[in-house]
């Protein structure tokens, strides 16, 4: 195995790049919404409860955002946290490792049209930014709306 300084600077820099990405879709309610930003770091090591971009096993074109449930073999086993959406390893089982691409490490929540009163602004303000975090804790303040 080559020396990290041997690697051509674009294989080290895509290693642990950022990222931002827009989440549309309603399978990681009540954690993220449709239309919030989050903040993804490439090739991060992956553990259970962390939330993270793939490639979807059947459609290759399509990347999803899921929480990385638990190891299964050489994959991961993931779900989204809104159990009626769907689209998560109970339709189509252990997703392998090269397919899970980054792991999300910030959100970003966007004003709202009926976010403009003060109060609105002000709950807002609080919680526009969170880390995203494989936790309970942190995941529990996520849900709070």
């Amino acid at each position: 195995m080559p020396e990290p300084a041997q690697e051509p600077l674009n294989a080290r820099a895509s290693r642990k790049s950022f990222q931002v990405v827009e989440v549309t879709g309603p399978s990681m309610v009540p954690t993220l919404y449709h239309g919030d930003w989050l903040l993804v770091q490439h090739g991060a090591t992956v553990r259970p409860g962390d939330v993270v971009i793939l490639r979807h096993p059947f459609q290759q074109d399509l990347l999803v955002v899921k929480r990385a449930a638990e190891r299964r073999g050489s994959g991961w086993w993931v779900l989204g946290d809104n159990s009626f959406a769907g689209g998560d390893s109970t339709d189509y089982g252990t997703v392998p490792e090269e397919l899970v691409l980054a792991r999300a490490r910030a959100r970003y929540r966007p004003l709202r049209k009926d976010q403009r009163s003060p109060l609105g602004l002000l709950a807002w303000a609080v919680s526009a930014v969170r880390r995203v975090s494989s936790t309970r804790s942190v995941s529990r303040r996520l849900r709070a709306r």
